[in-house]
């Protein structure tokens, strides 16, 4: 089949097989690609609409024992420049989000096993109290898996537990490239790609909304690219419990791992093939924290749907060397100027039309 015909079939929806997602990603021209994204995504959400949420993430520790080698963030057990936040320090950054207007809080750090479980219930207790209107979207499967170690119980209990607790969905962060060659490479003491997948269907099973993430760009293949999109969608189809795909690419600059930073146009061209092979998931995300805003704005024409969120505080990327951030009004700007409308969503994809800023018109 010609790349156009594949372009045109995966465009109306038809599912790629994964010598064909690979075969579209290395051949086909990176416009006709995105057009044919754009075309995908225009029929699955046929407005002018474009979401975004009011979020922040909360990086509440960088003590951690998993060492990834692309990391700037983490500090290891001990080290002089480790730090932990007090309940205290947790919840009047919350607080400061709340009064911008959040409504989703990441509470995220590293994998430190000097924290137990009670912690993080009394934690999130105390959030879900103070604060009923914000959604604790938070942790990754590594710290979860790093609870279920500490705690010597089960994932599913640790899961039972903190949705008990007040955490109502859980990020796709951790996954990097879901290809065991890969993690080996970049963090070989993080979760394997089955032990994410795993996590991530038991708390799809709780009821709890999960999101995917992809970072790309450390030292994976074009075909492991495809095989990441491949076990996403392959769970998608099992569990329906992902309400959205984040791709984003590695950030080399003060990591171990070093390496080159990604193109645009290889931004583009993941985000482009992410939205014709996940043809189960119905968000595409615009990851703008890496490539930048512009970059963010043009990826609206290559198949997604969403900006993301403002991440009014965030120090993982922003350690490894990136320095963009966003008001919640360049943000809509940027989607205006692309010829969208900006709409405020929460962290389930409902609208929230009523928080809109004077710029939507």
């Amino acid at each position: 089949m010609s790349i156009t015909d594949l372009l045109e079939r995966a465009a109306g929806g038809a599912r790629l097989s994964f010598d064909e997602g690979v075969r579209l990603y290395e051949e086909a021209p990176l416009h006709e690609l995105g057009a044919a994204a754009h075309a995908r995504r225009m029929s699955l959400f046929p407005t002018d609409d474009v979401t975004y949420v009011i979020d922040t993430t909360i990086n509440y520790t960088n003590v951690c024992n998993v060492h990834c080698t692309f990391c700037a963030f983490f500090r290891p057990e001990r080290h002089g420049e480790g730090y932990t936040m007090s309940h205290d320090d947790v919840v009047s950054r919350v607080k400061w989000a709340a009064d911008q207007g959040a409504t989703q809080i990441m509470i995220q750090g590293g994998v430190n096993p000097a924290l137990r479980l009670e912690w993080f219930e009394r934690l999130f207790r105390r959030v879900a109290l103070e604060f009923p209107s914000i959604d604790l979207h938070s942790l990754s499967v590594s710290e979860i898996v790093g609870l279920a170690t500490v705690e010597e119980t089960t994932t599913l209990e640790i899961l039972r537990r903190l949705r008990a607790a007040g955490m109502k969905s859980l990020p796709g962060a951790g996954a990097e490239i879901l290809v065991e060659r890969v993690r080996k490479r970049i963090s070989a003491r993080k979760v394997k790609p089955e032990q994410w997948l795993g996590v991530m269907r038991e708390a799809q099973s709780l009821g709890m909304p999960t999101t995917a993430t992809m970072m790309f760009g450390s030292i994976e293949t074009h075909a492991e690219r495809i095989a990441h999109l491949d076990a996403v969608r392959r769970l998608q189809d099992e569990t329906h419990g992902f309400t959205a795909f984040i791709p984003w690419y590695y950030v080399p600059f003060k990591t171990p791992l070093k390496g080159r930073e990604s193109t645009g146009l290889e931004y583009l061209r993941v985000l482009a093939i992410s939205r014709l092979y996940l043809d189960n998931v119905p968000h595409l995300q615009a990851s703008w924290l890496t490539p930048g805003l512009k970059m963010g704005q043009l990826a609206l024409l290559y198949g997604c749907d969403d900006m993301g969120g403002t991440i009014l505080e965030e120090r993982v990327v922003h350690d490894a060397g990136s320095t963009n951030e966003a008001t919640r009004k360049q943000l809509e700007e940027l989607i205006i100027g692309a010829g969208f409308r900006p709409v405020i969503r929460d962290t389930y994809w409902n609208l929230r039309p009523e928080m809109a800023l004077a710029t939507a018109g």
